[in-house]
């Protein structure tokens, strides 16, 4: 086991090779000894008082790698040298990471050897600190034993809150430095000018590019609509940023600040000379914009969609063309997996029968509109350059990774008959990690759960007195694609009949190396022309016309609104059913999937702000910007119009069974990304659930082994792995290679298709070769059975709306590889109809064509069988090459879940599970 320094506070940054140098030739003990700065708080006797808890000792939760995310220099020098950990840094990583091979023997009893018992407040003899911040006589702030989780009680809301912000300084600091400039554009000049530091905040300013008066903005308007709860989540807010500020001021001159202010250039380890700059409420919503951006904004792709479209119409002919196209898009697959299941329709976003206003680009004319310009130094070279291109693609497409899962059913199917959720976001695995667990205990709040760090005014997940609550993301379409027609020159453009001026915003960053960040001095500036119809994201023609393709998203200026959701999550008093649940995340703009479950309801609701669009608007396609094509009375100052009403969003109580992984809602609702087809991830649940549900006498360790058996399978294995398998073995197969290739796959199959270890720890697959077998197949699959009749332009085209293969060892979304996350997006479903469609099987909603073989079983099997020998021929160096991390050909390394660091502090990696990263375990007892 890793050895431990004392917990003081605080957090990290990204900390490259740079830092190992300068350790190599510190005089590190005599450094150490002198920044051995105050040591944890005594522990005194005082326990937290627990409000009324209804669960029974039946609410669980978890959260790797831990609770404490900031590290003085003195830590993060002795982690980097030595491996040693701060107290309460990764205790929670282990029990995380061993339900991979633990889970089939677990009970109910159990349960917490994986989870943290989520019961309110601390026993008297696990109190490990009590602290009044600041030396207030109305908040506490409690730790436990175990895992260090601040538990957080006040007598009046202002010391809660003031109590919510200095624990999260605690906890988060570093962090939340890092992201409120990362939503400002400003990273590259505060944490380094790395490549990954700049890719990140070229990512999310070009969805967001805020002016500082933007942000008040957005904080005026949150204040000014709602009324009272307005005026209290502003004094919250306030309070919150009061703790935060205290906190810096105290550890500033204490001297226990998080380290990397050392490492990078703020502070001054001899000396303390150099600033922490205090937090303001618009860095509340420079960080909101961030996660909204990542994790709850449905839409886009309209311009890769028109590509596509016309590649496909070039392929076949306008109208075969649109068939094949519409085809592959899937909007409303009729096998796909919902989570309203009871054959309730809400349609949103469908092909209207005669598209209006479409405005689809010439032939080649498309380019993407630079972010980037007068780039000196490290901002200009190959790693810069790279980074941007994966940057923007991440930006601009419709394939949000936002990840997340849910299980939960109705108490009618339980052994107990109360209601069983097992269900947590899927947010990435980061050190320190980018949600904190906290407990809030005050007037009109009442919550344990896990919050956005420098958001945690309020649990955003997590569990009430008597229920609990979560999200996964939705992804249905709220950003629009605009033409706008250019006049005059490239930046003034037509607005109601009239040239009009772009607004051109710009951040100027620049860098120099520092300890933390080697990366040689650079500079750039990151420029965005804003429209009325929102940021200009691609030129093109269209009919030979200039024009300017925009992306104008419904939260866009409003992401501080959905404070007020979050607020009356909090309230018990507001919170009492399942209606009054739906009622308050009606109040979250976000495009999120809601679950909610007590210990005798259950209830679902589709939160987001979706637009409502003129009738014959296809959502999937740019269209004009011209009054007629705009969303129903919209404003473009304050960035509002109509939206579909809270009964037109997939909502439901009391179904027998929810699921939900990022897939379809429900009938007729359309999202915005691909893949929502016959085979999808969220069918690993559906499939283990209803088969709980059909036996009756579901528990809570039934249902969290149901999601990690999910967690640990190969998605591409256990739903399409069978049909290839039944056409290759359609007759003998005699040639040797492909022979052994074929027993390898089916001896996996036969044993589950997972991706486990040996035995725990072991860092060996079982079943190695046919994963490394079928790692190798499936892009060569997929190309010899679509590319023939696709053609090479289309199938390409095609491959920018959904990636063909998202396994384990692939380098996907916003954190790279080692992500956990695998199997939301791929071409699993395709394959599947088509191989099913060759075998003759019954195939609803097929595609438009039979592609394998041209149709015939034989010429399939041919391709598949010639695939396969190259994929058997595949060394496991060549399928899994290597990285900074893992060597060539070391298969559970490729897989393996990375801490990935955003500060100093660097932590072991774990085999993979496909899970969330918070993760709740709930089954109420009794209600108030």
């Amino acid at each position: 086991m890793p050895r431990r320094t004392s917990r003081t506070a605080l957090d990290r940054l990204r900390t490259p090779g740079r830092l190992t140098g300068f350790l190599k030739t510190a005089s590190i003990c005599v450094l150490i000894a002198g920044l051995l700065s105050p040591l944890a708080q005594t522990a005194s006797a005082a326990e937290a008082t627990a409000a009324n808890d209804y669960c029974g000792g039946q609410c669980s939760d978890i959260l790797p790698p831990g609770e404490n995310g900031n590290a003085t220099l003195a830590q993060v020098l002795l982690n980097q040298a030595f491996g040693t950990q701060p107290d309460h840094a990764e205790d929670q990583l282990g029990p995380y990471a061993n339900l991979a091979k633990g889970y089939s023997g677990l009970t109910n009893s159990t349960i917490n050897t994986f989870f943290n018992d989520a019961s309110f407040g601390v026993p008297s003899d696990q109190v490990a600190s009590t602290l009044s911040p600041a030396g207030r006589t109305d908040v506490t702030i409690v730790r436990d034993k175990k895992t260090g989780v601040p538990h957080i009680t006040g007598t009046t809301r202002y010391g809660t809150e003031f109590g919510a912000g200095y624990a999260a300084a605690q906890d988060r600091l570093w962090l939340m430095d890092v992201f409120r400039h990362v939503g400002r554009g400003q990273l590259t000049a505060f944490a380094g000018g790395a490549a990954s530091n700049q890719g990140l905040e070229q990512q999310f300013w070009r969805n967001a590019p805020y002016s500082e008066a933007d942000l008040q903005a957005q904080i005026d308007n949150a204040v000014a609509t709602n009324g009272a709860r307005g005026q209290q989540a502003l004094a919250d807010a306030n309070a919150y940023l009061a703790g935060i500020n205290s906190y810096i001021d105290a550890s500033d001159s204490g001297r226990y600040f998080p380290g990397e202010y050392v490492l990078t250039g703020h502070k001054d380890s001899i000396t303390n000379a150099g600033t922490i700059d205090h937090f303001k409420i618009t860095d509340l919503v420079a960080l909101a914009s961030v996660i909204g951006a990542l994790f709850g904004s449905g839409g886009g792709g309209e311009v890769n969609n028109a590509i596509s479209l016309m590649a496909a119409q070039e392929q076949y002919g306008v109208t075969k063309g649109t068939e094949v196209w519409e085809s592959f898009r899937e909007r409303n697959d009729p096998e796909a997996v919902l989570t309203v299941h009871n054959g309730e329709s809400f349609p949103y976003a469908t092909k209207p029968a005669n598209a209006q206003g479409e405005a689809l680009p010439d032939a080649g004319s498309v380019t993407t509109e630079p972010l980037v310009h007068d780039a000196t130094g490290t901002g200009a070279d190959q790693s810069a350059n790279a980074a941007s291109a994966t940057a923007t693609a991440n930006a601009l497409t419709s394939a949000k990774r936002g990840m997340s899962n849910a299980l939960v059913v109705s108490g009618k199917y339980t052994a107990s008959g109360h209601p069983v959720a097992v269900f947590g976001p899927q947010t990435g695995y980061f050190a320190p990690q980018l949600l904190m667990l906290q407990e809030i205990q005050g007037p009109g709040i009442s919550a344990r759960g896990a919050s956005f760090a420098g958001l945690s005014m309020y649990v955003e997940l997590g569990r009430g007195q008597d229920y609990s609550w979560s999200a996964t993301t939705s992804g249905q379409d709220i950003i629009d694609t605009y033409a706008v027609e250019l006049c005059q020159d490239d930046y003034h453009y037509l607005y109601h009949g009239t040239c009009t001026a772009m607004e051109k915003i710009e951040q100027k960053n620049s860098w120099a190396p520092t300890t933390a960040d080697g990366t040689a001095a650079g500079s750039y500036t990151m420029r965005v022309w804003r429209t009325k119809y929102g940021p200009v994201e691609y030129r093109a023609t269209v009919g030979g016309k200039k024009v300017a393709y925009t992306t104008l998203r419904s939260s866009y200026l409003h992401e501080a609104d959905s404070i007020i959701g979050f607020q009356m999550l909090n309230d018990p008093d507001y919170v009492k059913s399942p209606g009054t649940f739906q009622s308050a995340v009606q109040h979250i703009n976000y495009t999120f999937n809601w679950f909610y479950a007590d210990s005798t309801h259950t209830a679902y609701y589709n939160s987001g702000n979706n637009p409502v669009r003129p009738s014959g608007v296809d959502a999937e396609f740019p269209v004009w910007a011209q009054a007629a094509y705009e969303w129903k009375n919209w404003n473009p100052t304050t960035n509002t119009a109509d939206y579909t009403p809270a009964s037109a969003h997939p909502n439901s109580i009391d179904q027998d069974y929810y699921v939900s992984w990022n897939n379809k809602q429900a009938l007729e609702y359309a999202t915005a990304s691909w893949g929502d087809g016959s085979v999808h991830r969220g069918n690993l649940l559906e499939d283990r659930v209803k088969k709980l549900v059909a036996a009756g006498g579901v528990t809570r360790a039934s249902l969290v082994k149901a999601m990690a058996d999910a967690s640990t399978a190969d998605l591409r294995a256990e739903d399409v792995l069978p049909d290839l398998l039944k056409v290759i073995n359609s007759s003998t197969v005699t040639d040797s290679t492909a022979a052994a290739a074929v027993s390898k796959l089916q001896a996996w199959l036969t044993a589950g298709g997972k991706r486990t270890e040996t035995s725990a720890g072991s860092k060996k697959y079982a079943d190695a070769d046919a994963v490394r077998i079928l790692d190798a197949w499936w892009p060569l699959l997929a190309q010899g059975i679509f590319q023939p009749g696709l053609g090479t332009d289309l199938y390409t085209a095609f491959q920018a709306n959904l990636p063909v293969d998202e396994s384990p060892s692939a380098a996907h979304g916003p954190t790279g590889a080692h992500a956990g996350s695998s199997f939301q997006y791929g071409w699993w479903s395709y394959v599947d109809k088509d191989v099913r469609a060759v075998l003759g099987e019954s195939v609803r909603g097929p595609l438009a064509d039979k592609y394998c073989g041209g149709g015939s079983i034989g010429a399939c099997r041919d391709i598949l069988i010639s695939t396969l020998k190259t994929a058997a021929g595949k060394t496991a160096a060549q399928v899994y090459p290597g990285d900074d991390l893992c060597s060539a050909g070391d298969q559970w390394c490729a897989d393996s879940i990375v801490q990935r660091t955003l500060g100093g502090i660097k932590h072991y990696n774990i085999s993979w599970q496909n899970r969330p990263t918070f993760q709740q375990v709930v089954e109420f007892t009794s209600h108030r």
